[in-house]
C-alpha cells in the first residue's frame, strides 16, 4: 500500500470536518432571516425563495455527508485490515495512530514510548513502506 492510499482516511474525515461546519452554516443562514416580517407592505417571496434553496443545499450536502461517511468506515476497514497484517507490534502502533487515528509524529513518538523520537517513528513507517511497495 503506498502512503497515499494509507493517507486517504485523513484527507476524508477532513472533508467531512469541512462539510459540517459548511452545512452548520447553511442551517444558521436558514433560520436567522434577514428581513422581519412585520411590515404592512405586500409579502415579499424571495425570502421564501432564499429558505428554499438553503433546505435545498443541506439537504445536498447532508446526503454528501452520509456518503462520504460511509467511504471513511470502508476507508477505515481496509486500513486497519492492512495494518493488521504488519509482523511488528511497534509498526503496527506507528501505522494505526497515524493513518487511523491521524496523529501527529510527535504524538506518536509519546504515545509508543520507549525514547522514541518524532523523526524515529517516521522513518521507521516510511521504510515499512518503501520496503513493502508493490
Amino acid at each position: 500500500m503506498t502512503l497515499k492510499e494509507l493517507s486517504q482516511l485523513y484527507y476524508l474525515t477532513r472533508e467531512v470536518e469541512r462539510d459540517r461546519a459548511r452545512l452548520a452554516d447553511l442551517r444558521a443562514k436558514a433560520t436567522s432571516p434577514k428581513i422581519p416580517g412585520y411590515s404592512s407592505l405586500p409579502r415579499d417571496s424571495t425570502a421564501e425563495n432564499q429558505l428554499e434553496k438553503y433546505v435545498a443545499a443541506i439537504s445536498e450536502l447532508e446526503a454528501l455527508i452520509a456518503e462520504k461517511m460511509l467511504r471513511c468506515i470502508d476507508e477505515r476497514k481496509r486500513l486497519e485490515y492492512y495494518i493488521a497484517g504488519i509482523q511488528d507490534s511497534l509498526t503496527r502502533q506507528i501505522f494505526t495512530l497515524r493513518f487511523v487515528d491521524g496523529l501527529k509524529w510527535s504524538q506518536i513518538a509519546m504515545r509508543v514510548g520507549g525514547n522514541n523520537t518524532a523523526a524515529g517513528v517516521k522513518m521507521v513507517c516510511y521504510r515499512y513502506i518503501q520496503r513493502n511497495q508493490a
